[in-house]
């Protein structure tokens, strides 16, 4: 009887966190694609950091809640010469491999990024080709991974919002058309870059990004830790970041850190292509499939749920 009611438990959290992450902020995906999102997944714990947050739960915070962040704005110029450095010699990239999980949609609409970090040390090709940039970042504890982001004129990141509330999202810009053309928007309020300037998001908020300018934009975009109300909390969140979030790892070049997630990803993507043909061919057989997928999962729980 006890595990029955744990199971119970169980199968509620998920979806009462995951309608809680659905309705929070203004803007949100359609209830049909929130059903399926990643986010939902993850709902549960996202619910758990965002509970025991000690940072205000807003779309946007004060650059100044984060005063370990002063040395990235203090020395953004120099900073900024490596990423157009990399950028020149187009090491600033999507991937090459299909090997990134964690922002593959992004790469068909024109983003691109060099990673310098991802929930672990520093990628070996960044100490070699940015060594300013990977210095200044590994002095910064907080700082749970960074890249080089590049918007190109014209690029576009659709709706969406980021699996992951253990961290709050810093951009630095380092090059912007300074218009508000370029500009993001989270959960329905925008913010334009400006070179030498900070913004902090929460990215588990819905935003989106746009580039209508003839201009570039290169920030230094980082996963700042979420700093929590005690030491569980703080001890899971750094747990989760080290052994479930490190797992997208992406590399820049051959030797570079690849992630579990990242490897199973490459299978998946081309799985997603047979997928893609199939709803191509006929859009409702590939409902019915779909969906009925999802009732022998769901047939699945409840029969072991009566057998316990």
């Amino acid at each position: 009887m006890v595990w029955k009611i744990l199971l119970l438990a169980l199968i509620l959290v998920f979806p009462l966190c995951g309608l809680y992450m659905h309705l929070r902020g203004k803007v949100r995906h359609k209830a049909m694609r929130q059903l399926f999102d990643h986010s939902t997944f993850t709902a549960p714990f996202n619910v758990f950091m965002l509970a025991f947050s000690r940072v205000p739960r807003t779309p946007y915070l004060p650059v100044s809640t984060f005063p370990e962040l002063d040395p990235l704005q203090a020395h953004w110029r120099e900073i900024r010469e490596e990423a157009v450095n990399l950028q020149k010699n187009m090491q600033i990239k999507a991937a090459a491999n299909n090997d990134d999980a964690g922002f593959n949609s992004f790469f068909k609409t024109g983003w691109k990024r060099f990673y310098l970090k991802w929930y672990g040390d520093a990628h070996p090709s960044a100490m070699e080709l940015c060594p300013v940039t990977t210095s200044l970042v590994s002095k910064i504890p907080t700082i749970k991974a960074a890249m080089f982001a590049e918007l190109p004129p014209g690029a576009k990141l659709n709706l969406h919002r980021d699996p992951y509330a253990g961290s709050l999202r810093y951009h630095l810009g380092l090059l912007a058309p300074n218009d508000d053309e370029c500009m993001i928007s989270v959960d329905g309020q925008t913010y334009s870059w400006r070179e030498g300037e900070g913004v902090i998001f929460d990215e588990t908020y819905m935003h989106w990004a746009e580039n209508r300018t003839n201009g570039n934009r290169i920030v230094l975009f980082c996963d700042v830790e979420r700093p929590m109300t005690n030491g569980f909390a703080q001890w899971l969140n750094r747990w989760l970041g080290k052994n479930v979030v490190a797992a997208a790892s992406s590399p820049n070049n051959e030797g570079d850190p690849r992630g579990l997630i990242s490897k199973l990803f490459k299978v998946s993507f081309y799985a997603g292509k047979y997928r893609r043909a199939f709803k191509a061919w006929n859009k409702t057989a590939y409902k019915l499939t779909k969906f009925g997928l999802i009732l022998a999962a769901l047939a699945g729980i409840v029969a072991i749920f009566v057998k316990l």
